[in-house]
């Protein structure tokens, strides 16, 4: 039992390392060669590097984010379909029972990574686009009715931060819908909650009616020297 909660919680830190990777810092800093948490929003998400640096930077940002998360959610699903050719699981584990409280944490994990990046002082992204990659592996018809919620939202008023509070809050309701196990649905409202906290800077902006819309790109600090 004490090798399977190494392996257990192995997976958990290497989830949070993944997480952790600052995919968006390295993208600004090898491209304009500034650091993108003293531009814009302060983000080192995709949001903010495509206000720094335009559509491409921005997309291939948000990809490799969701990436992570993918990756984090399928190191579970590799360990327990190694696991048992292994007889790496004990008797007494019931793995379906853990299997997706184990998705669950490690999810949980990789969020927190991505925003509190321990390469980057903790400092980090708002784990939208890790969050997505985690939904789609997790279950991609919750992860797909998110994303559709989000290009709606985003379509109609051209604001990323409101399209993902929107998209925060429909995780839960598409779990429970969607007939999705508890601890999935005790994900969606953790993710969900942590999320919006994490745009509690943009909800300020939105009540002033000065968050900015796509298109509109912030200045670097080169061009304002």
């Amino acid at each position: 039992m004490a090798i399977w909660l190494t392996g257990c919680g192995a997976i958990v830190v290497i989830a949070y390392l993944l997480g952790s990777f600052p995919t968006g810092y390295i993208a600004v800093k090898q491209l304009k060669g500034i650091d993108i948490r003293e531009v814009g929003s302060g983000s080192t998400g995709a949001t903010n590097v495509l206000r720094t640096l335009g559509k491409g930077p921005g997309a291939l940002v948000l990809v490799l984010d969701s990436l992570k998360g993918v990756l984090a959610i399928a190191l579970v699903y590799w360990l327990f379909n190694f696991a048992p050719s292994q007889n790496f699981i004990p008797p007494t584990v019931d793995a379906q029972v853990w299997q997706p409280w184990l998705v669950t944490i490690v999810g949980l994990a990789a969020i927190l990574g991505h925003s509190k990046s321990i390469f980057l002082g903790f400092t980090g992204g708002k784990s939208v686009a890790i969050s997505l990659g985690i939904l789609l592996t997790m279950s991609w018809q919750v992860g797909l009715a998110t994303a559709g919620v989000f290009a709606v939202v985003v379509a109609i008023s051209r604001l990323v931060s409101l399209s993902s509070i929107a998209a925060a809050i429909a995780v839960s309701i598409f779990m429970i819908l969607l007939h999705q196990p508890l601890p999935y649905v005790l994900f969606g409202i953790a993710g969900g909650l942590y999320v919006i906290l994490r745009h509690r800077t943009n909800i300020e902006r939105l009540l002033a009616g000065t968050e900015p819309k796509i298109g509109q790109n912030v200045e670097t600090p080169e061009q304002t020297a």
